[in-house]
């Protein structure tokens, strides 16, 4: 099953570092039933993507939370065993755990199938998307709008061997 890891940058060297995503459990996101049917489409690809979006968006919660990070979401797509990506069913139809999944064992960085950040020119995007999503939360139209914002940015796809670059870009 493919899954999408949500990082930062500091969160990416961490990993690097230590040879794996972790610790475990790691929240992430795939392509579940609930998200089959919230997104309805057929298309794989369709799907994944719908995903990937999904965790760039958890991704901005990390961010979020961590005011020293560099203003770049991280997703690391990575093939796992399905039977080491769990989804809660009683989260299943939480607009805010769809395509949500626990991952149960450690992932070695070099089972990583890419890593997904984005560019420098989403920078402002992704802050102002950072400072607002509190008040997204609580429903502010105009809050939810400039995190919206940062989604019209689409994620730059890099090889796992490009991690020790993007880690070491110094941002």
């Amino acid at each position: 099953m493919r899954v999408y890891v949500p990082l930062s940058l500091p969160r990416l060297a961490e990993a690097y570092k230590a040879g794996e995503l972790g610790p475990v459990p790691l929240t992430a996101y795939a392509v579940t039933p609930a998200l089959r049917e919230w997104y309805l489409s057929d298309d794989i690809e369709e799907l994944e993507y719908a995903a990937l979006n999904r965790a760039a968006l958890a991704s901005l919660r990390l961010i979020a939370g961590d005011p020293g990070a560099p203003r770049r979401r991280v997703v690391v797509a990575v093939d796992v065993p399905d039977k080491a990506a769990v989804a809660d069913p009683d989260r299943g139809l939480d607009p805010g755990a769809l395509g949500e999944v626990t991952v149960r064992e450690a992932v070695p960085l070099s089972k990583a199938a890419a890593v997904h950040v984005d560019a420098d020119d989403a920078d402002a995007d992704v802050t102002a998307a950072a400072s607002a999503l509190g008040a997204a939360d609580q429903g502010d139209d105009d809050a939810q709008f400039v995190v919206d914002g940062a989604e019209d940015h689409e994620l730059l796809w890099f090889a796992t061997q490009e991690i020790a670059n993007l880690v070491n870009r110094g941002d």
